[in-house]
């Protein structure tokens, strides 16, 4: 019985010689690598913070960044310990591979999503028009962009599709340029209309004077004399001052006696604003 005892604490001493140090070895891997995980995670944030990066992506880039550290030092952990991880990390890498060639339309809108917020392109409150669409941006994430169009209809957009077209935003600039197409009888004179333009873009505050407002003839139509009537206003005022030029042309037009002719079935209206 002695014997067996002492066979038994001999085998238990060679285990520990031979694999109590791989052990504590191990845990001190996976402690020091948690700790420079966490270090790596916290520096990448405040970097990405002091450029104004969006906090969806720090969030979304440090916790990957953490991950993948942590993965490589559980992988070496495991090695310490005599754990044969050559086929582990084969194994991985194919399913990740898979994962990849499954998810490359994600992956495409992420990327996308990652150069958007990067680049800014547009912000939320922003108008834009983009793969089709136009409405306000509500929010952009990191797949998709949320808009809200002109009814109020919410418009999910994947970035990927966004980032591959032109957008236009119309909240870029401070500044739009207004243009009109006015369009009188080839009776009326023509000094007179340019003069009641005149007065009527000046009468708006809202116009701005520099740069000047600029009117003239800019075609010679079937049913009348075309001018176009262009003025710079704040972005913000873009809507309103369109709708008070036009409706004042209107009002103004009828109490001197301009008349505005009527349009063929194959053009598209009295006054109108080009597209």
């Amino acid at each position: 019985m002695d014997v067996n005892v002492e066979r038994l604490v001999t085998k238990m001493q060679e285990w520990v010689a031979l694999y109590g140090l791989k052990a504590v070895a191990a845990i001190l891997i996976l402690l020091i690598g948690w700790i420079v995980a966490k270090g790596i995670r916290t520096v990448i944030r405040r970097i990405m913070n002091r450029a104004h990066i969006d906090g969806t992506l720090i969030s979304f880039i440090s916790s990957l960044v953490y991950m993948i550290v942590m993965a490589f030092v559980i992988i070496a952990a495991l090695s310490q310990l005599g754990v044969q991880t050559a086929s582990f990390v084969a194994v991985v890498g194919a399913a990740g591979l898979a994962v990849g060639l499954a998810l490359q339309g994600s992956l495409s809108n992420f990327a996308a999503g990652v150069l958007m917020i990067i680049f800014k392109p547009f912000k939320a409150g922003d108008y834009i028009e983009g793969a089709g669409v136009a409405g306000t941006v509500e929010e952009l994430g990191i797949f998709t962009t949320l808009l809200k169009s002109p009814d109020n209809k919410a418009i999910i957009v994947p970035n990927g599709k966004l980032a591959g077209d032109n957008i236009v935003n119309y909240n870029a600039n401070p500044t739009r340029r207004l243009d009109l197409i006015v369009r009188v009888s080839y009776g009326d004179d023509i000094d007179k209309v340019k003069r009641i333009l005149a007065q009527i873009v000046a009468s708006d505050d809202r116009v701005m004077k520099e740069p000047a407002a600029a009117i003239g003839v800019v075609s010679l139509g079937v049913t009348g004399v075309e001018f176009a009537l262009r003025v710079w206003v704040r972005t913000s005022e873009f809507g309103d001052v369109q709708f008070a030029v036009l409706e004042n042309i209107k009002r103004t037009f009828d109490a001197e006696g301009i008349s505005i002719p009527v349009p063929s079935p194959l053009q598209d209206g009295r006054v109108r604003s080009p597209a």
